[in-house]
C-alpha cells in the first residue's frame, strides 16, 4: 500500500538522473510531473512499460507535464536503458530506495520497488496515485487522463 495520498503534498527528494544531474522535485513546481515506480531497467514488463511512455511523451508534454521514471538501478544503467530503448524523458536512480520507502512502494524482500505512479500538480500536490502489484503492467493513459 503506497503512503502517498490524493490531496497531500508530494515528499520531495533529489536523485541523480541519467544524465547524471540532480532532480529536485520540488524545483519543477509549477508544471505537472508524472513519477513512475519500476522494479528493474531491462525487465520485460519494466520495458513494455517505459515505452509506453515514451510513445506518449508527447501527449504528457502537450498538457505540460514531465515524466520521471524511478528505479533501483544505477544511473549508468538508466543511461543505458534509456539509450536502448530510445526513452525521451528523465529516468532517477534510488539504487538505495530511500524515495521509494518514502513513497510507499519499497519491496524490501525484493530489494526493488513495486509499481507506483504518481500525478503531482504544478502546486505539488498529489492528483493521482496508481500502486501496482510486480506483474501488473500499468496503463500510462491513466496517468495521463489524471492530468486533465
Amino acid at each position: 500500500m503506497a503512503n502517498v495520498q490524493v490531496g497531500q503534498e508530494a515528499p520531495d527528494f533529489t536523485l541523480k538522473s541519467d544524465s547524471f544531474q540532480d532532480v529536485t522535485l520540488s524545483s519543477l513546481r509549477g508544471k505537472p510531473v508524472v513519477i513512475f515506480f519500476y522494479p528493474l531497467a531491462f525487465s520485460p514488463f519494466c520495458t513494455t512499460e517505459a515505452c509506453a511512455y515514451r510513445d506518449d511523451t508527447s501527449l504528457f508534454e502537450s498538457k505540460g507535464a514531465q515524466i520521471l521514471g524511478i528505479s533501483r538501478d544505477s544511473v549508468f544503467t538508466q543511461k543505458a536503458f534509456k539509450e536502448k530503448e530510445g526513452l525521451t524523458y528523465t529516468l532517477l536512480a534510488d539504487m538505495k530506495g530511500a524515495v521509494a520507502q518514502r513513497y510507499g512502494c519499497w519491496n524490501e524482500a525484493a530489494g526493488v520497488a513495486e509499481r507506483l505512479t504518481v500525478v503531482v500538480d504544478s502546486d505539488g500536490k498529489i492528483t493521482y496515485v496508481e500502486h501496482n502489484g510486480a506483474g501488473q503492467i500499468r496503463d500510462q493513459k491513466l496517468a495521463l487522463a489524471a492530468l486533465g
